[in-house]
């Protein structure tokens, strides 16, 4: 997550999720970069659907790492807090922002869309062929339910064990199946750039 960071730019209200995903595909387009993988913690799961449903053809595969989602016994719970963790330390470092365009930056992320990921729909997700890594978490802003329902609706996805942080054998296995998964989706023509020249 990047809300520790120190760039800084207008908070994208109107619609934040596609806001997210253009700075990242326009990142990867500065950077040259065509086709990538990407792995996504807490919020970024949600970042993950968005760049998938916006760029199909660039992410190669995704590893979802205890995403944020929607829970509907605690539906305000992403919203809670984001006000009491994150508001404040970024009004402090940025005044020039009202809490009426912060209120209504945090409703376009999290209450527009009230279910599941927030930034894509589970028909999306049904439908989606970019090959999938869930790894699950289960506390209040990372549901087990949500990356469960990435994992069963994804044509194209597999799901680690849960817990799988400890013990630490575990936590490396698990680490050594998130290589072995980016390894395997490597695309042929990559493979082929950097094969050794034929002898």
């Amino acid at each position: 997550n990047a809300n520790g960071g120190e760039s800084t730019g207008p908070v994208p209200v109107d619609n934040p999720w596609d806001a997210f995903a253009d700075d990242q595909l326009g990142l990867m387009d500065h950077l040259g970069i065509r086709y990538f993988f990407y792995m996504g913690y807490c919020i970024g799961g949600c970042f993950a659907g968005k760049l998938m449903q916006r760029a199909p053809d660039r992410v190669v595969a995704a590893v979802f790492c205890q995403t944020v989602g929607h829970r509907p016994e605690n539906p305000t719970v992403m919203y809670r807090h984001s006000k009491e963790n994150w508001v404040p330390d970024f009004m402090k470092r940025r005044p020039d922002v009202s809490m009426d365009t912060i209120e209504k930056y945090l409703h376009n992320l999290y209450a527009v869309q009230p279910d599941f990921l927030y930034s894509v729909s589970r028909d999306f997700i049904r439908n989606c062929r970019t090959p999938i890594l869930v790894l699950p978490d289960d506390v209040p802003g990372h549901p087990l339910q949500t990356s469960i329902d990435v994992a069963s609706l994804a044509p194209n996805a597999e799901i680690t064990v849960f817990p799988w942080k400890a013990p630490e054998e575990l936590k490396q296995r698990t680490i050594d199946r998130v290589r072995r998964f980016l390894k395997a989706h490597v695309p042929n023509s990559v493979l082929r750039q950097y094969a050794p020249a034929a002898q």
